[in-house]
């Protein structure tokens, strides 16, 4: 897929009850953070995991922290994985304690 052909990606909506039970959700610190790259006008923006959501019905969300525009105003959103216009970047660079998340189950891939 071309640059030009890159969609940006659809932010999601919150859980709602009528979605069915509340989704499992892991967390991550500050400074501890796997990431993701976000498609937005015209380019790969980072975006470091606040939470990662599987919902009961097997969807997989993240919650990111992303400069969408990049004038330095961060924005946190929601994105049902995978799509097009996301992609990992990677891992935290030490394990997490277990108390307070860690690497996601299934870690993102990229998509090329």
């Amino acid at each position: 897929m071309s640059v030009e052909e890159i969609p940006e990606p659809v932010p999601a909506r919150p859980w709602r009850r009528e979605d069915g039970p509340e989704p499992k959700v892991t967390t991550w610190p500050t400074g501890n953070r796997p990431a993701l790259a976000v498609w937005s006008h015209g380019r790969w923006r980072y975006a470091p995991i606040m939470a990662r959501q599987d919902w009961a019905d097997g969807r997989v969300f993240y919650q990111v922290e992303v400069d969408l525009l990049g004038d330095t105003t961060i924005r946190a959103r929601l994105y049902q994985w995978p799509q097009p216009g996301l992609r990992a970047e990677h891992g935290p660079p030490r394990p997490a304690a277990p108390d307070r998340g860690g690497m996601p189950r299934t870690p993102p891939r990229r998509a090329d």
